[in-house]
């Protein structure tokens, strides 16, 4: 088996679960490669022996691998897809931060979690991704979609901005705030939630639009279905404002259509057969 294991920066909250994690994957005799700059982190920052495992590194992914595991919380979840783009290459989250809607294996658990995902014993969850196009300025986004949200939001600047907004070409609202996002049902329980979004179960063919600290007392998230394509442009009182896709956040004149709409591909989540979403919401 195949396997990937991508984490953020090494650091010693996370080392038990790391050795867990490799002596495991060593016992089953596991085809294993850690991204390059985790593996480097590793080595350099620990006691934790990688070269003698005989793991590799990668740099990107291709088709070739069955399984990525992540090490981190639902942040890091968000920078492996990343690699995994539309390879269609599984995804498991083992989560050494906080509550994960994501990375859903805690550390205790690790050794039992894998054994299962080894013997067959797990589902996979198909997440629905964001995409955008860009008319004129080009925001510099290597990828142009996102599992959480797109937002954009006002810069440099305490002044709220205006986002005219359209549905499939009809004219929407022109929403008076700090910003605006569009959320899926993967994202709802992120910053949309923060933001007075509903929570929307994962497997919901919906999208979310929710203002960011609206001026409009009417402004109120609203869902709609994941086929619309929503058309955003923002003006303001400074010439550009900022534009994230998840945690890849980059700078838009304004005045830029902004086109978003269902990628052509979507994500897969391995859960483990005892793990609910709503024991998670819970």
């Amino acid at each position: 088996m195949k396997i990937a294991v991508y984490g953020p920066l090494y650091n010693e909250r996370s080392k038990s679960t790391i050795k867990i994690l490799i002596d495991y994957l060593k016992s089953k005799k596991a085809n294993v490669l850690f991204e390059r700059t985790f593996y480097e982190s590793i080595v350099t920052n620990s006691s934790i022996d990688l070269i003698s495992y005989g793991f590799n590194t990668f740099k990107v992914l291709d088709a070739s691998y069955e399984l990525l595991i992540s090490v981190g919380g639902d942040g890091t979840i968000l920078r492996a897809i990343t690699y995994v783009k539309d390879l269609n290459i599984p995804i498991v989250g083992i989560n050494t931060g906080r509550l994960g809607f994501l990375a859903t294996i805690p550390m205790n658990k690790v050794e039992t979690a894998l054994s299962e995902i080894f013997e067959g014993n797990y589902r996979i969850s198909k997440r629905s991704l964001l995409a955008i196009n860009i008319d004129g300025n080009e925001p510099g986004f290597d990828l142009n979609f996102a599992l959480n949200e797109i937002s954009v939001s006002r810069k440099n600047t305490t002044s709220m901005i205006s986002i005219e907004t359209w549905l499939d070409d009809e004219y929407l609202a022109s929403y008076w705030a700090d910003g605006l996002i569009v959320s899926t049902p993967t994202g709802s329980t992120g910053y949309s939630l923060s933001c007075g979004g509903p929570v929307i179960t994962p497997d919901t063919n919906s999208f979310v639009i929710a203002p960011i600290a609206p001026h409009n007392l009417s402004a109120r998230p609203l869902i709609i279905p994941d086929s619309t394509e929503i058309q955003l442009r923002v003006e303001g009182r400074e010439e550009s404002h900022l534009i994230s896709l998840d945690s890849r956040i980059a700078t838009l004149e304004n005045g830029t259509i902004i086109k978003i709409k269902k990628a052509d591909f979507k994500i897969k989540m391995i859960d483990l057969l005892d793990e609910s979403f709503l024991d998670t919401l819970r």
